[in-house]
């Protein structure tokens, strides 16, 4: 039963990722605009973070993995989206001490916002996959099961927070709740030491 935690953490991941993505334009909105070159900054070092942080999950997931290691990458995850809700603002603010030109000054504040969450989030899915796959037999349909659900994650998490969450909520309420989110899942799997090789063995 505890491979099935898997893929609701997948889904929790994804719903973030992309909630996190979707606010990244609020949040660079008032300086920098809605135009098309906010979102090319934003999904630019997004789609940068998640391809690192798959390469790095992966390398990780070879090494004795267990449900305590990989909850730690959610609980990272939610400390670093915390300087989104305190920080953004000096963050952004110093971006353009390498450039005034809001294209590139978008660029890096998107990079020193977004990079670190973004790469532990994409972390979670190849270390998901690896938590999964007990036998070669299933390790097909267990990698396409949570690709499924990481997706659908994904996209909930867009429509959620694009149609629905900024219009009651506050940005900074949203990140936070999108932080426990995270890392309250990731602070259960410290009480429990199960790894795939207990299956195996």
């Amino acid at each position: 039963m505890v491979r099935w935690v898997f893929p609701c953490m997948a889904f929790v991941s994804g719903f973030s990722v992309m909630a996190v993505q979707m606010l990244g334009g609020r949040i660079l909105a008032p300086w920098f605009g809605g135009s098309i070159y906010i979102w090319g900054s934003i999904i630019t070092i997004f789609l940068v973070a998640l391809s690192v942080g798959y390469l790095t999950g992966g390398k990780l997931s070879l090494h004795k993995p267990t449900l305590r290691k990989y909850g730690s990458l959610f609980i990272l995850a939610g400390i670093s989206l915390l300087p989104l809700v305190f920080f953004s603002n000096d963050i952004i603010g110093f971006s353009f001490n390498f450039t005034e030109d809001p294209r590139y000054a978008s660029l890096i504040a998107s990079l020193l916002l977004f990079f670190v969450p973004a790469g532990i989030l994409g972390m979670i899915s190849p270390y998901s996959i690896r938590m999964m796959v007990t036998s070669e037999v299933t390790s097909g349909f267990s990698a396409g099961l949570l690709y499924f659900v990481s997706t659908l994650g994904s996209a909930l998490g867009t429509i959620g927070t694009a149609f629905y969450f900024v219009l009651y909520f506050e940005i900074n309420q949203i990140m936070l709740t999108t932080c426990l989110a995270v890392a309250i899942p990731g602070i259960i799997c410290q009480f429990f030491n199960w790894s795939p090789e207990d299956v195996t063995s």
